[in-house]
């Protein structure tokens, strides 16, 4: 049977084009709490702009694990799941333009304009934005059934 993993340069080049990651936290509970977000992806790191509660589960438990997905059909699934630590951070100037241009690359054409949002949901999202860097630990599960398909593409 052929093989359905992906290499190194492919988890990070699946990763990087993926639009929407999925970052889960720990409550203080210990129970995992799973959240849809933009990221850019950048020296093998995840890079995530957010606020709220996600910030305090990172500041009190960094362990947390990160997933990309695609595809409908059996036969299109693919994914990587990371696990690692998360922590909030605040890239230096090179860093962060690298982050932003990926952010950009990804998202400009999905973004709804802050002029064109009620007052109330352009303040929620400009108020207590932080960084959140994932850092996987080298623990990463993959697959791609195209490839079981004969179709690597």
């Amino acid at each position: 049977m052929p093989g359905f993993r992906l290499s190194h340069d492919e988890i990070w080049a699946y990763v990087a084009d993926a639009h929407t990651g999925i970052l889960t936290t720990l409550r203080r509970d210990g129970v995992p709490i799973a959240m849809p977000l933009w990221f850019a992806a950048v020296d093998e790191r995840i890079y995530v702009n957010t606020r709220g509660k996600k910030l305090d589960r990172a500041r009190r438990d960094p362990r947390a694990s990160f997933l990309v997905e695609s595809g409908v059909a059996w036969q299109d699934l693919q994914a990587v799941h990371f696990t690692g630590t998360v922590e909030i951070v605040e890239p230096d100037g090179d860093l962060l333009g690298r982050i932003e241009v990926e952010i950009h690359r990804k998202y400009d054409r999905h973004r709804t304009d802050p002029a064109d949002m009620p007052d109330r949901v352009a303040a929620a999202y400009g108020a207590g934005m932080r960084w959140l860097r994932f850092a996987p630990d080298g623990r990463v599960l993959s697959w791609n059934n195209r490839a079981l398909m004969g179709d690597a593409s």
